[in-house]
């Protein structure tokens, strides 16, 4: 197998941890060369992982990719506003790109890189991992086995966790719209992502509910303070409680391996209680400048009359997703581990249960092993999460955005479309 090489342009945690880790744990598959990372400490630590001298290491990805192309695939895993530029040079460069979802935050610029993909003839998939997931796959292919008929409906839940809405999209760096996405973009492409794939049909029409009901400064308790490490006097009745979440990991150990990267070069007690007095993550959720929905409703219609809803609520226990499809000879239920698909003629019960891995129930290497794949047999062909195949549920997510800030008003994405398209044209791209 012939090993293909790397550039990784932001080694933050979904970049360094989930995609550039295939190649240290399959370097005959994929050797990273070069990295480009404001944050001196991860850019460090990023290249003694990777074995990259430090001529290959740069601060910004201008340098990396104004050059000749160095390497097969440029690696793009900026924040969500930062993936434009340099995925059209990239693209320009005739780097093959594996892009961090959503491909932007601006369904001109969405265009704009799918078009640029088929104008360099490059492959484009974009991270809607789970597409990879074992547990998704083996729905697609219960669904397209036509075990249940054609689907007449389908219902998806996706229960984010009180706890990971808290850290993410109320602290963290998606917690804001005007910096960021909104949360049906940020948090949720990936569930209009798939259901556009099971649907395997056109969105005709959507609408949309939602808002900030609970984390402003409306709701913040008397006694609370700007930081939960400031003398707050509800603190320790909280339960988004920072020193709670990530000094003793109350429930959620989880949080003190793994979350505390976010503001800390080292999860030491002493950094953390250091960030929990600086940094965004220590900051009271109610006082905090975050503007994202934390809940939301779309309702969906597709070409073939087919309908489907789908729910996000910040408020549950455990971060996970239900779905229901419903067809006209059976339906399947999946969420965590399993799937239940019921057959109306018999009433048989089939369950399937699904083997636990990590990394988005192994889809993130899953994406890697198919995208690298992809690159050694590219002849023109799209991926199974390519640009054109995401830029339809990219405007899935921003009608429904475009709905929820007009009250829920229906939209037609074929209209929604071409007023985009039409400002393509008229910016001359």
């Amino acid at each position: 197998m012939d090993q293909l090489t790397a550039v990784l342009i932001g080694a933050g945690g979904r970049g360094f941890h989930s995609y550039a880790s295939y190649a240290l744990d399959f370097p005959h598959e994929l050797k990273i060369v070069a990295v480009a990372e404001p944050n001196a400490a991860r850019r460090a630590s990023f290249a003694e992982a990777h074995g990259i001298p430090d001529q290959c290491c740069y601060e910004s990805w201008e340098p990396l990719l104004e050059q000749s192309p160095v390497a097969d695939i440029a690696l793009i895993c900026t924040q969500d506003r930062m993936h434009f530029e340099p995925v059209m040079l990239a693209l320009k460069q005739k780097y093959h790109v594996l892009l961090e979802k959503p491909m932007s935050p601006s369904p001109l610029e969405c265009i704009q890189i799918e078009r640029a993909a088929k104008e360099n003839d490059r492959l484009l998939t974009v991270c809607h991992v789970m597409r990879y997931a074992p547990l998704w796959s083996a729905i697609k292919r219960i669904i397209d086995e036509g075990k249940i008929g054609q689907i007449v409906s389908i219902q998806l839940n996706e229960n984010v966790g009180y706890w990971h809405i808290a850290h993410s999209f109320v602290r963290g760096p998606w917690n804001n719209s005007d910096t960021s996405s909104p949360m049906i973009l940020a948090k949720s492409c990936h569930d209009m992502d798939m259901l556009a794939w099971l649907m395997d049909q056109p969105c005709t029409r959507v609408s949309s509910f939602g808002s900030l009901m609970h984390f402003h400064s409306g709701n913040a308790p008397e006694g609370s303070t700007d930081f939960c490490i400031d003398g707050c006097a509800v603190e320790a009745t909280c339960p988004y409680s920072a020193p709670r979440f990530y000094l003793t990991g109350e429930g959620k150990s989880f949080y003190s391996k793994y979350f505390t990267n976010d503001f800390t070069g080292e999860p030491s007690r002493d950094k953390i209680v250091k960030g929990l007095h600086e940094s965004s993550y220590g900051r009271c959720v109610y006082k905090s400048d975050n503007n994202v929905v934390d809940h939301q409703v779309v309702n969906m219609e597709f070409a073939n009359g087919a309908t489907a809803t789908f729910s996000m609520c910040g408020f549950t226990l455990e971060p996970q997703r239900v779905i229901q499809i419903m067809g006209t000879k059976g339906e399947i239920r999946g969420q965590d581990d399993h799937i239940v698909l019921r057959d109306f003629l018999t009433h048989e019960e089939t369950r399937v249960t699904i083997p636990h891995q990590t990394g988005h129930g192994g889809a993130d290497k899953a994406i890697m092993r198919n995208y690298l794949h992809e690159v050694r047999h590219y002849h023109g062909q799209e991926s199974r999460s390519s640009a054109s195949a995401s830029v339809q549920s990219h405007m899935m997510a921003f009608a429904a955005e475009h709905s929820r800030l007009r009250k829920g008003a229906s939209i037609e994405l074929a209209d929604y479309y071409e007023h985009i398209a039409e400002s393509i044209s008229e910016v001359g791209c």
